[in-house]
């Protein structure tokens, strides 16, 4: 007995540690959040953009048929009718195709999953054309019915996990994944993802989840389709979003055995940092010591959709396109930093945090236009076309698995460090010039400074950095540059 137990329990370890790998194509690293993109705009940005520019994936936004509401604030897609792949961004023919066509040329996709809850009272008719009743529970386009759902009551006490796992986030009618039913259908909708070729799955209000329920689910998901590329016995990546910032009764560490968290605690202490309310000589230990789950664990993003409208978690010290010098800096750190697997924000331009995506006639959601310095325009912000970002997603596929050396820092808020011999950073938040003489750790030569330029040939359209053969360059950023980063690596040698 004790035999069979401890089969089965190594069996289920080693399925729940399949689940940590990315599925990332080989040589590129770190996924863009394409919020509330069409499905026909993906496939096309991802050959056309992200391919090219060596983007690993994109998570979409929710696929499943959710409630049509009002003025269609961007919300709208957390509000679930049924688990048809209806929605603005498209149908599934529309789906299936951006899969394929993203995945041929080395970019995986990721979907945020909503399945903790269905729509609220009052959001009776679905994107695809289903129809529910909320207040009754009655979600026939599942179908679910009132059996399916823990009983009625609101989330009051964040110190109780019960209640936090079974009642009501914000009125939206909360399921039971206990539910053998529920889990089936569950199930059902992302096996169906996987067999279409998607990578993971962004875990929606997975800390309003219990963690013995979600790992059942994981534990029933199919192997990712070998037809799409994947290796075989490849697992869907699981990024589960639990937002804990400590003084609560849940924990992340609750989670991180079944899969990676979203790590708010990184955009939280990124932002402080960046907004100067902390040095950047502390970030010589960043990582684990700060408080965040362990590196394979960790989803670590600037901002993300929610808390850079001020909701989710973080406050006033989430760093966002809206400031843009030091939203910069505070991304390329954490592409140029080995800790975790980040994501880049790609937003919509938004003054009213309800705000959806920009439309056509108030319903279609409009294409984004692109602009001859590859910048977005049209009402979408396109973080991931800043020069500033997409430079840093290709140094952090040109260093590699090579570990931080060469630390520098002036006491305060300038600070360099390398990727063993592949790639150098250097960062002035102080309001003082940086002009030292710093180990790069690179070989001899010339370098294409990617933060203020691209290279050209044997050129560079921005600042030239001189290595010298000990491996020193003079690195000079003003207090008042637009850019208060440099960043060089071998790939950018002239």
């Amino acid at each position: 007995m004790f035999l069979t137990k401890g089969l089965i329990c190594i069996a289920f370890l080693a399925l729940a540690n399949a689940q940590f790998a990315t599925n990332y194509a080989s040589g590129r690293n770190g996924m863009v959040h394409l919020f509330e993109w069409k499905w026909d705009d993906i496939a096309a940005e991802c050959e056309n953009f992200l391919g090219p520019y060596g983007y690993a994936g994109v998570q979409v936004s929710p696929v499943n048929e959710n409630a049509v509401i009002g003025a269609r604030p961007w919300w709208e897609r957390y509000q679930p009718i049924s688990y048809k792949l209806t929605t603005r961004s498209g149908n599934e023919a529309q789906f299936a195709s951006m899969v394929s066509r993203c995945n041929a040329v080395g970019v995986r996709i990721y979907v945020d999953v909503v399945f903790n809850h269905m729509s609220a009272d009052g959001n009776s008719y679905g994107t695809g054309g289903s129809t529910a009743d909320p207040s009754s529970k009655s979600f026939p386009g599942v179908p679910f019915s009132s059996l399916d759902f823990n009983p009625t009551c609101a989330i009051t006490n964040y110190n109780d996990p019960t209640n936090v796992r079974n009642c009501e986030l914000v009125g939206l009618r909360d399921l039971n994944q206990g539910n053998s039913w529920v889990q089936d259908k569950i199930v059902d909708f992302l096996n169906h993802l996987t067999n279409l070729g998607v990578a993971g799955f962004r875990v929606d209000a997975a800390k309003h989840m219990w963690p013995g329920d979600l790992a059942v689910i994981y534990g029933r998901l199919n192997n990712l389709n070998t037809a799409h590329g994947f290796s075989s016995g490849a697992k869907p990546y699981i990024f589960q979003e639990v937002i804990d910032l400590g003084g609560e009764s849940i924990s992340k560490s609750e989670y991180t055995g079944m899969g990676a968290v979203t790590e708010f605690r990184h955009s939280d202490s990124i932002g402080k940092v960046f907004r100067g309310k902390d040095q950047l000589r502390y970030l010589t230990n960043w990582g684990t010591a700060w408080g965040f789950a362990a590196s394979d664990r960790s989803l670590i993003f600037v901002d993300n959709h929610d808390n850079q409208r001020g909701h989710g978690a973080g406050g006033a010290d989430v760093l966002t396109y809206k400031v843009a010098k030091q939203y910069k800096m505070a991304s390329a750190f954490m592409l140029a930093h080995p800790f975790g697997t980040p994501r880049v924000m790609s937003s919509f331009a938004f003054d009213d945090t309800d705000q959806g995506p920009p439309t056509t006639d108030g319903h279609n959601i409009a294409s984004p236009v692109f602009n001859s310095d590859l910048s977005c325009s049209g009402g979408w912000v396109c973080e991931h076309r800043w020069r500033q970002i997409y430079n840093m997603v290709a140094f952090r596929n040109a260093v590699g698995d090579d570990q931080v050396s060469n630390w520098w820092d002036n006491g305060s808020n300038q600070i360099s460090f390398s990727r063993g011999s592949r790639g150098f950073v250097a960062f002035n938040n102080d309001n003082y010039d940086l002009n030292s003489s710093l180990q790069t750790g690179l070989p001899a030569g010339s370098y294409c400074d990617v933060i203020s330029g691209l290279k050209s040939g044997s050129s560079c359209t921005g600042k030239t950095i001189v290595v010298g053969s000990d491996g020193r360059a003079n690195i000079n950023i003003a207090s008042n540059a637009d850019d208060g980063v440099v960043a060089i690596h071998v790939n950018a040698k002239l």
